[in-house]
């Protein structure tokens, strides 16, 4: 039995590490996956340090991973009817 490993409980950034040619948007994929598997009310932040901290190599799940430590800014404009009327 193997230790379970607390920045990645199901093994899923581990994996995706291992796969030869994965694609960036497999890493988002995968990525996704990992964030939906977090217990309620985690902070993220801290694991994607670690797992980057870890296997740091140029990879696009690192991409993927400092991407997730820089969120995207505010809300953006909306578009058509709804972007007009909220000026």
């Amino acid at each position: 039995m193997t230790d379970r490993d607390p920045h990645d409980p199901k093994g899923l950034v581990r994996e995706a590490y291992a796969i030869p040619g994965i694609t960036p948007s497999e890493c988002r994929s995968i990525f996704l996956d990992w964030a939906l598997s977090l217990p309620d009310g985690a902070d993220p932040i801290p694991s994607v340090q670690a797992l980057i901290d870890r296997y740091g190599a140029e990879h696009p799940m690192t991409e993927v991973l400092r991407a997730a430590l820089h969120p995207p800014g505010g809300p953006r404009r909306r578009g058509g009817r709804a972007g007009r009327l909220t000026r």
